[in-house]
Parts: structure tokens; C-alpha cells; sequence
């Protein structure tokens, strides 16, 4: 439905807009901001390094959950699980490398990382798919009950889930490596 009010009544996405609470610019914006960090080059511990993937996965469980929570159909985590897996299998299978100007200390279990907007356009992605489902599920709360749309929003969810921890692992992964060599 929202693509066609878009092909076809472009003027109800103002609606669309004005009608949508305040905090959920607000959350935008804070996003913005931590996709933005992202883009510039920086050192960064261990640990951060797994706390955006592990903040966008709540994020993307959390919104699954509110859509179809309350009706939920069956095999909505296994399609998460699988998408986000099967990402992360793929991605470390084609380009098992972080970026060559990535750096681990292992002395100080610190990383060097270059800037990049993937991030800030995952975050910006995984944000406008979130507010489609829901107004999707506003204009059609009838889809919310349905298999179908519900497995696709699941696996959509995971995936992004997918690339956010594909990232992680290449440098847990140049981590070990790293420490191994030293060793």
C-alpha cells in the first residue's frame, strides 16, 4: 500500500509525515549522529567494536517484536536467525578481510579503523524500513496476522542484523589472527 500512495497519492506521504511522533525524529537524529561517526577514521577497543552490532540487532529484535508481538507467526526468529547468519557466513566467505587499512594492537586490544559510510547507511536503512513497516501496518494493521509479510519483514530485519555483524567478526577474526602472530 505505501508504494502505491507513493506512485499514486504523493501528497498523503505528507500526511504520513506530520502524523509521525516527534521522538521518532529524535531517534532518527541520534542515529544520524552515530552513523556519521562511523565515516571518520578512529581507534577503537574490542568491546566497542561489538556494541553497534549488538545495539542495531536490538534494534532490529525490538522492532519485530512491536510489529507482530502480539501476533506473532511462526518462525519469525528462525527467519531472523538464518538471514543474519547466513550474511555473516557469506560475507566472510567472499571477503573474509576487514579493510586493508584496518590495524589491531593486540598490546593494547585496540583497532585502528578507517572511516565509512556503509555504516551510516545501514543504520539510515534499517531506520526508513522500520517506519515503512509501520506505516504499512498503520494504513493495513490486517498484514500484521499475516505469515507471509511477517517472514519477509523478519528476514529483512536479520539481514541488516547480518551485515552490522559481518563487520564484527572480520575484526574479532584479524583480532585472533593478530594475537596469534604474536603469540
Amino acid at each position: 500500500m505505501l508504494l502505491h500512495i507513493i506512485a499514486h497519492q504523493p501528497e498523503m506521504l505528507v500526511t504520513i509525515v506530520q502524523r509521525t511522533p516527534l521522538w521518532v525524529w529524535g531517534l532518527l537524529a541520534a542515529l544520524l549522529a552515530l552513523g556519521a561517526s562511523q565515516m571518520r577514521q578512529r581507534t577503537v577497543g574490542l568491546r566497542r567494536v561489538f556494541a553497534l552490532p549488538l545495539g542495531m540487532a536490538a534494534f532490529s529484535i525490538f522492532s519485530l517484536a512491536a510489529a507482530f508481538g502480539s501476533t506473532p507467526a511462526p518462525g519469525l526468529a528462525a527467519a531472523w536467525v538464518l538471514a543474519c547468519t547466513s550474511l555473516v557466513g557469506l560475507g566472510l566467505w567472499l571477503r573474509p578481510r576487514p579493510p586493508a587499512a584496518t590495524r589491531y594492537h593486540a598490546a593494547s586490544r585496540h583497532f585502528d579503523l578507517p572511516g565509512s559510510a556503509v555504516p551510516l547507511l545501514l543504520i539510515v536503512a534499517l531506520f526508513f524500513t522500520r517506519y515503512a513497516v509501520n506505516v504499512e501496518l498503520a494504513l493495513q494493521p490486517a498484514l500484521a496476522r499475516e505469515a507471509g509479510f511477517a517472514l519477509q519483514v523478519a528476514a529483512l530485519y536479520g539481514a541488516f542484523s547480518g551485515l552490522f555483524a559481518l563487520r564484527a567478526a572480520r575484526l574479532w577474526r584479524l583480532a585472533r589472527i593478530s594475537t596469534t602472530h604474536v603469540l
